[in-house]
């Protein structure tokens, strides 16, 4: 990657550090060999318990992390810093409200230890195990009919841990608003201005609330981290929460960013990754409720759902949530959204979100993702809402973050799988080789021995 040399350098290194983790980068990337240790430290020397990462009184200074000089998200210190983001960013709290948590359900264990995949790119299977190692997981929990059969911790990070979600946040953001639209308090229909005057000169002006929530619209916006004049990094620099640097002349928060936003096609056209939607989506959230998208999921979902913990989002400057990426939550709870959300917005007989939102993610959308997918496996896929729909007969959809972070949901099989990872390549690619084999190796195994 190479460091930009405009402005965006001068607010310090730690825009690069983050604007890797807080937008949904997927660096081209291929399922490396089962030797990545020669290039990478193993998933095992890399465990922050075994790194010794922020300890002692003070910590010494090889083992000290930080937001400014980026040093608290390069690998392995990511390692750490995924689990201790409330560490080093400014955030914000959904709060659980003292509510009773629910219990989560322990099936007798299945033995999914013994199921082998194939890695695409691979000639023979591996076993499950290796494949978490191979990965960098940090925790991987499996509900099949709302039970856990299966539940693992690795690298360091406990159950009681937070965990950086990346980009499984916009999925959240996402089904916050189709849930609005459901109710009617979203029309997709509307231009985004009707409801935000201020975007009406921007590139989102025009665009369909609809337009967003699918990622269609045709903003002049990239993600090119090689490019320095990338709308990438003018974003990182309106975002960071660090105080700007004397001589920036740029926007401060996101919401001063996204009026700058250009159009640079028509809307509706075709699917383009852009996080800069995802801003927009969480800006309708607020604006619609009169609260923060922080805010409005801890209202409608977070104290209603038995979680075990308050989840947090990061800020920028001004304490606008980061709603494209910025949210930590625990593996156990992240599991309970997605089960809510499999069981079509109920939990425990109540209805959270509504019912038919669930019909709405599976129904996928019109335009493919991928031009070149990765394996003729991901050629079905689509972008709905913010969740990435497969296209299997089963109806499965997911939630995906740089760095390994999945939510996997597949309402025909009743399954859930909530994933947590570490992964030293960011890529999406370098996860997926391993893990989508690995699911639909886990799918095969429940319709075998699972009653």
């Amino acid at each position: 990657m190479t460091t930009p040399t405009n402005l965006t350098q001068k607010i310090g290194l730690c825009s690069t550090a983050l604007a890797l983790f807080l937008t949904g980068q997927t660096w081209a990337a291929v399922c490396a060999p089962m030797d990545r240790g020669q290039t990478f430290l193993s998933s095992q020397e890399s465990s922050f318990d075994q790194q010794g990462w922020m300890k002692g009184s003070p910590p010494p200074a090889e083992k000290t992390l930080r937001l400014a000089d980026g040093s608290f998200w390069s690998f392995p210190a990511l390692r750490y810093s995924v689990a201790h983001m409330s560490e080093f960013l400014p955030t914000t709290l959904v709060n659980r409200r003292n509510t009773a948590s629910t219990p989560l359900e322990y099936a007798a264990g299945a033995p999914i230890e013994s199921i082998t995949f194939t890695p695409w790119g691979y000639e023979k299977p591996i076993p499950w195990s290796v494949g978490l190692l191979e990965t960098y997981t940090d925790g991987i929990l499996v509900l099949h009919k709302g039970k856990v059969i299966y539940e693992r911790y690795l690298g360091g990070f406990k159950d009681y841990h937070r965990h950086a979600l990346m980009s499984v946040t916009k999925s959240i953001t996402g089904t916050l608003a189709l849930d609005l639209v459901h109710k009617g308090l979203l029309d997709e229909s509307k231009p985004v201005s009707y409801y935000i005057p201020e975007l009406t000169d921007s590139g989102f002006g025009d665009a369909k609330v609809r337009d967003v929530l699918n990622m269609t619209t045709g903003i002049d916006f990239d993600e090119d981290y090689t490019d320095p004049e990338s709308e990438i990094w003018t974003f990182s620099a309106a975002g960071n929460p660090l105080p700007k640097p004397a001589g920036y002349t740029g926007p401060t928060g996101y919401y001063e960013y996204l009026p700058s936003v250009k159009k640079s096609g028509e809307h509706g056209q075709a699917f383009g990754y852009k996080t800069a939607n995802t801003e927009v989506a969480g800006w309708l959230v607020a604006r619609v409720t009169g609260m923060s998208v922080a805010d409005y999921l801890e209202e409608q979902v977070w104290s209603k759902l038995g979680v075990e913990r308050d989840a947090f989002f990061q800020v920028d400057e001004k304490g606008t949530p980061f709603a494209g990426g910025g949210l930590n939550m625990s593996l156990r709870d992240l599991a309970r959204f997605g089960e809510m959300l499999r069981n079509a917005g109920t939990h425990n007989g109540q209805q959270i979100l509504h019912q038919d939102i669930l019909k709405d993610i599976m129904a996928g959308a019109e335009h493919p993702v991928f031009t070149q997918p990765q394996h003729e496996d991901m050629e079905g896929w689509s972008y709905r809402s913010m969740w990435w729909v497969t296209g299997k007969p089963g109806g499965a959809f997911m939630a995906r973050g740089v760095h390994g972070q999945n939510l996997y949901i597949d309402p025909e099989n009743e399954l859930v799988i909530a994933r947590f990872a570490s992964h030293p390549i960011a890529a999406n690619s370098a996860n997926d080789c391993f893990t989508l084999p690995a699911y639909d190796e886990l799918v095969e195994f429940i319709k075998d021995t699972q009653p």
